[in-house]
């Protein structure tokens, strides 16, 4: 879901979104001259690899995303949530998709091997 920039508004602009399984919900408000904005809630269950052993296993994710985009290059040393759109279009789609990306690259472990502290080896 792309919207240009510049039809983003002082009002709080609602959407929603939803790939592979995870959505966001959320407003877009503009915030200054060259800044939007996003709060959203991202909500879904991810098919994730359990790193110890490899089993895919479902897990559900919620949590809140505040980001601030921008439509020019960013100078601001204080606030590392910003995200560029120098084109002029948010890209929703991007966003969602990156956090699902952020999401799966961390360490995952299925229920069987968070609760197990004995050692781990598989020969094949």
């Amino acid at each position: 879901m792309k919207i240009v920039f510049d039809r983003i508004g002082s009002t709080a602009k609602p959407f929603e979104l939803e790939v592979h399984s995870v959505s966001m919900v959320g407003t877009l408000q503009k915030s200054g001259y060259h800044r939007v904005l996003l709060d959203a809630k991202v909500s879904g269950e991810l098919e994730l690899d359990c790193d110890r052993c490899g089993v895919v296993y479902t897990s559900p994710s919620e949590y809140a995303l505040k980001l601030t985009l921008s439509d020019m290059v960013s100078e601001d040393k204080d606030d590392l949530d910003i995200i560029e759109f120098l084109d002029g279009v948010i890209d929703l789609t991007y966003i969602l998709e990156s956090e699902i990306n952020a999401l799966r690259g961390n360490y995952h472990y299925c229920s069987q091997c968070n609760n197990s502290d004995e050692d781990f080896e598989i020969e094949y």
